[in-house]
């Protein structure tokens, strides 16, 4: 209860709790020509079913092979994937927060994970517990996180000379098409309820960005059901299409969360490289323009040997380039200023459709003030805003916020100079999961900083 003393052996048990969340673990990867094969069978077995029903086959993407050079496994901290689950859900606003912000929903997942005896992740009890409530929603969310970190590693790994971003294409997707049925009820085509999870960018400033689609699925079931996600995901993948049809290169990433075992991410690609770079007379985008609003038609343009067609989908092509580069620069910075709290600073990103007006409220009744928290962790000063609860009856205090010098940049919408100062930063971060006064510490290479503490009652 809420006005109850806290219990010695209880306090102590969630200071526990809060340390094991900064201990490195690592996750197993998985990508072989068998997962292909597997995955195209199971995509087969699929659209015989769906033929079966007068469905008709669904539109994939079916370039997926192994991922060249892929790491065998991740390491990381429980709380570097509650912090990128945080970021992903941040501008995401589906509500779930009711008026709290959106990205602390991710706290739920503080138990949920431990180490087995190999330091590998695995569900913890409790994991397993909220899996009852959470199914499919725990699995989702997991392995969106696992997916955004493993997808930047890797895109980082290419690209060492880059700054990568991970973008939720489904916010990034809103600046240009209505994702929604024209008249809001009845279903849009198939191809437009089906949209990969994340565009993930590799840039430098100035110069056109390298861009590259992930689709993610996360499962508590057996790894049967990895393949049928994936076959799934080719799917998802196949709606968008940067520059010509099917040559946008992508990865498809599934979690496996099994009650007992080790965790497992499953991956597969279509390699190639997609560069931004504007066409002929069209000139590079200026990230500092506020965007207005798209109503672009969805649909794709395919050659075939029939001619030209079009078909249901998202397409960006050449000439919209420097348009997109800045839907993804800014949505990026909607996700920023959300994680630090939201309110103006975020609204100014974003398009209507985008959801502009969850935003449009000032989150501090004094208005001179920055945001309504800031702490230095390691030497750095962040701002950002901070959620007290309870966890376990114990008053526990989570920070999230983003380096205070980068925070003013898009705080005043010069996202170019944000991203000018973020790349020069960006080997420089400090690598340490705790620091003083805080039981874990995550910090990203946008600048964002997830902390959290136990508060004395």
């Amino acid at each position: 209860m809420e006005g109850q003393p806290v219990h010695k052996d209880e306090s102590k048990a969630v200071s526990d709790v809060l340390q094991e969340l900064s201990n490195t673990s690592h996750v197993q990867i998985r990508s072989s020509v068998e997962l292909a094969a597997r995955v195209s069978e199971a995509a087969q077995d699929e659209d015989e079913k769906r033929t079966d029903n007068g469905q008709g086959p669904l539109r994939r993407r079916t370039d997926y092979r192994t991922v060249r050079n892929a790491p065998r496994s991740l390491s990381l901290t429980p709380w570097q994937i509650i912090h990128a689950i945080g970021l992903g859900a941040a501008s995401a606003r589906q509500g779930a927060g009711r008026g709290l912000a959106e990205h602390w929903g991710s706290l739920r997942y503080i138990q949920a994970l431990e180490s087995n005896e190999g330091d590998y992740l695995r569900l913890s009890s409790e994991g397993r517990d909220l899996l009852r409530f959470y199914k499919a929603t725990q699995s989702g969310e997991i392995g969106t996180g696992f997916a955004s970190l493993l997808a930047e590693k890797l895109v980082r790994s290419r690209y060492p000379d880059h700054s990568v971003s991970v973008v939720p294409a489904d916010v990034a997707l809103k600046a240009g098409w209505t994702l929604r049925s024209a008249s809001g009820t009845g279903a849009r085509p198939e191809p437009l309820q089906r949209r990969p999870h994340f565009f993930v960018e590799a840039w430098q400033p100035g110069q056109p960005s390298k861009v590259l689609l992930v689709s993610s699925k996360g499962t508590h079931s057996s790894v049967q059901q990895v393949h049928k996600q994936l076959s799934t995901a080719s799917a998802h993948v196949e709606s968008v299409h940067i520059g010509p049809y099917g040559t946008v290169p992508y990865l498809l990433i599934g979690t496996e969360i099994p009650k007992k075992e080790s965790l497992a991410l499953h991956m597969l690609e279509a390699p190639g490289t997609t560069v931004l770079r504007p066409s002929g007379e069209t000139s590079e985008a200026d990230l500092d323009l506020t965007l207005d609003q798209g109503n672009r038609m969805a649909e794709v343009v395919q050659h075939t040997e029939r001619g030209r067609t079009t078909i249901p989908g998202f397409q960006v092509l050449p000439e919209s380039f420097p348009w997109f580069s800045a839907v993804l620069a800014r949505t990026e910075a909607a996700t920023l200023t959300a994680f630090t709290g939201g309110g103006k600073p975020t609204a100014q990103y974003l398009t209507k459709e985008q959801g502009q007006r969850h935003f449009q409220h000032n989150v501090h009744a004094d208005t001179d003030k920055l945001r309504d928290a800031a702490h230095q962790i390691h030497g750095i000063d962040f701002v950002g805003t901070d959620h007290i609860y309870r966890l376990n009856g114990t008053r526990v205090e989570a920070f999230s916020g983003l380096r205070k010098s980068l925070y003013m940049h898009l705080h005043h919408g010069r996202v170019n100079e944000y991203r000018r100062a973020v790349h020069e930063l960006r080997d420089q971060w400090p690598g340490r999961s705790t620091a003083k006064h805080w039981s874990a510490v995550s910090i990203r290479a946008d600048g964002t900083v997830l902390a959290i503490r136990l508060r004395e009652e």
